[in-house]
């Protein structure tokens, strides 16, 4: 009788998410299931007489006495890697302490013939284990299992031949779940840096706007946008972007990347004292004819033409400056009975019976005013040059130039009067004012006047 004891060991490795079938484990480096050789890592694999020899997925445990003598296999089962299950026949020992039942020894009836042994042949002249197969030169080949399509993967598994077997594995992408092969979500893991796009088996990494993929074809670099000049006037990469700013006196158009001009003078009336130009990027400011600009490029400022020659007034004339011009003034004629008494001053002798109830003198003066004054003003002062014992004086405008009421006397002493802008006044324009000044001496029962004829110059502008 012969006891063969077949141990089957369950180990389940997992690599990768691989898993071997019971008696293989998972070689990772080889990326296969690889035979364990339970002979050398079971201790005591076999007790007593018995000899351990190792099968592809398991082992036999066989009495060392039956070696040298011949055998015959039995017929068994593969599936999968598996060893096959040994058909035992009844013990023909006790070994309580693997756990089988104790027998008595009974004598066994001679057969009547030659008899074919049940346990597996170990000499050399053997037949091949299970996975192999004998050749005509009597090796034992293995058996590609997965040529053959003897083996019994999963149609989404992969078959992979090992030495004496086969295992079930899956292909690169896909991990086994539930004998069956899944697709991996890679982008599940932050595979990608930024976008990732799952495919069955595998992945594919892209960037956002702004940012080029890099070699690795997982992470993103970013675009310096710039060099490639997409701003009109200047440009400044941003991470994933960039932002176009533009000179001064420009504005960044809807656009984002051109620039259009600013218009300064359309900010404020203010900005030039009289007329402003747009120019790109700026503006300049411009003065009328008899104005120069000023060192603040902005205000503009009288041309005195009687200082600096550029009139046209002849050696006979004088020449008068005003504001935004100039005029030529004539010699004085004194009309009769009127003589000159100096450059600018006429007399009415009062022995000349002509100039009774005329005034005694008249002084010619010239002024300029600016166009739309603010009011009140005081623009010019008149006062009594002498004084005569109970005198006094009374100062008033006479005849016409105030047709428009724009001006008036205020008496600010008993010998002195101002003249009063009530009224703004708009240019260009020349009034002539006749400002009269009456003297009364109750005492001597005397009562004359003096009169200053007061031109004004009003400008166009209001500088």
């Amino acid at each position: 009788m012969l006891t063969v004891l077949v141990l089957a060991l369950c180990c389940i490795h997992s690599g990768n998410g691989q898993t071997c079938t019971e008696g293989f484990a998972y070689d990772r480096r080889a990326r296969v299931c690889v035979d364990i050789d339970e002979c050398r890592t079971v201790p005591d694999a076999c007790r007593g007489d018995m000899q351990c020899v190792n099968q592809n997925g398991g082992y036999l445990c066989i009495p060392r006495g039956l070696y040298s003598q011949p055998t015959y296999p039995r017929a068994g089962e593969r599936a999968g890697g598996r060893v096959p299950a040994i058909v035992e026949r009844e013990p023909a020992y006790s070994d309580t302490s693997r756990g089988y039942p104790e027998a008595e020894p009974y004598p066994l009836p001679p057969p009547p013939g030659p008899v074919a042994p049940s346990y597996p042949i170990v000499s050399r002249s053997a037949p091949c284990i299970l996975g192999y197969t004998l050749s005509e030169d009597g090796t034992c080949n293995d058996i590609d299992e997965c040529v053959t399509d003897s083996h019994q993967c999963n149609p989404t598994q992969v078959c992979i031949n090992t030495a004496g077997g086969y295992t079930c594995s899956c292909t690169e992408g896909y991990w086994l779940v539930g004998g069956q092969c899944q697709d991996i979500d890679e982008c599940r893991y932050g595979y990608c840096q930024q976008l990732c796009a799952n495919v069955p088996g595998s992945y594919s990494c892209s960037c956002n706007p702004g940012f080029t993929l890099n070699p690795d074809s997982r992470t993103c670099q970013d675009v310096d946008e710039c060099a490639d000049e997409p701003c009109s006037h200047g440009c400044f990469n941003t991470y994933g972007s960039y932002m176009c700013n533009c000179d001064e006196g420009f504005e960044l158009a809807s656009d984002g990347t051109t620039c259009n001009d600013l218009n300064e003078c359309g900010f404020s009336e203010f900005l030039c004292q009289h007329r402003c130009v747009n120019t790109p990027g700026s503006f300049q400011c411009h003065c009328p004819g008899g104005y120069y600009l000023y060192e603040d490029g902005r205000s503009c400022e009288d041309i005195n033409e009687c200082e600096t020659g550029n009139n046209t007034c002849t050696t006979a004339q004088v020449c008068f400056n005003f504001q935004g011009g100039y005029t030529c003034l004539d010699q004085l004629k004194c009309d009769p009975p009127y003589i000159e008494l100096s450059d600018n001053q006429c007399m009415c002798s009062s022995e000349n019976p002509a100039c009774r109830d005329r005034p005694f003198t008249i002084l010619y003066r010239h002024m300029d005013l600016s166009s739309g004054r603010s009011v009140p003003a005081d623009i010019f002062q008149m006062q009594a040059t002498t004084r005569y014992p109970g005198a006094f004086y009374i100062f008033q405008i006479k005849g016409p130039g105030n047709e428009g009421r724009e001006f008036y006397m205020r008496q600010t002493s008993n010998v002195s009067a101002t003249l009063v802008l009530s009224r703004p006044i708009k240019g260009p324009r020349v009034l002539v004012l006749d400002l009269e000044m009456v003297t009364v001496n109750n005492v001597i029962n005397f009562r004359g006047s003096s009169i200053i004829r007061l031109t004004i110059y009003v400008s166009e502008y209001p500088f």
